[in-house]
């Protein structure tokens, strides 16, 4: 028996590129489309992350998330379950601006923002809250999907999820929080659990920002 058979794999998929990406626009939990770019990384991205052991894939249901997935689930001959827990970072007012336009706005704040996980930009919520919204959704696929052992699920969403989810699984001190930076379009992340229950689920992380330059809102 394969010692990886009791491990449970995780792998997080960022969307494909959208026009507001491109143009360094705030997008938040707009519903912006993938661009043409987008969806021909999208289309790129899936043979690669429909392996044969993949049980399940759930995405945000903003488009550009969703779209994404559905190009993984051809490939994987799944259906794609959307789930609104895995929606991107609320950014309230900053949100339909340009980075530019934020740094006007609120010089230095957008730096706050990435370096202090509890900072909460005006009207949004904080890296922490987007963590404490997604991690019950993985704590019922550890409970429910007893299939789940040796095998493949996927969740599409976006950076900021992405990154506050990995912080909360593997259980950071929020001062820790920044020392995962940010994601390019289409890359990933794996985690994997190794028990001993589902109660102590033993996270660990195995990969981050994999297939990707460095996103270019970190540097």
């Amino acid at each position: 028996m394969s010692k990886l058979a009791g491990v449970r794999r995780l792998i997080l998929l960022r969307h494909g590129q959208t026009e507001w990406n491109a143009t360094d626009r705030m997008q938040g939990q707009i519903d912006t489309e993938l661009s043409e770019v987008g969806r021909r990384q999208a289309k790129d991205c899936a043979p690669e992350m429909a392996s044969s052991d993949v049980i399940a894939i759930i995405a945000s249901d903003l488009r550009r998330a969703h779209d994404t997935a559905l190009c993984v689930g051809e490939h994987a001959g799944l259906s794609v379950v959307t789930d609104t827990r895995l929606r991107e970072t609320d950014l309230g007012q900053w949100e339909g601006l340009t980075h530019h336009e934020v740094d006007a706005i609120s010089p230095g704040a957008r730096k706050q923002w990435r370096l202090d996980a509890t900072f909460t930009p005006p009207g949004g919520e904080s890296k922490l809250q987007v963590g404490a919204r997604a991690l019950p959704l993985v704590q019922e696929l550890l409970t429910e999907r007893t299939d789940w052992p040796g095998r493949t699920i996927i969740l599409v969403a976006h950076g900021g999820l992405i990154a506050a989810l990995t912080a909360a699984l593997l259980e950071l001190p929020p001062v820790n929080w920044p020392a995962l930076g940010g994601l390019a379009n289409t890359s990933w992340v794996q985690l994997t659990s190794h028990g001993p229950s589902i109660d102590r689920p033993g996270w660990r992380l195995d990969v981050w920002n994999a297939l990707a330059k460095v996103a270019p809102d970190v540097l």
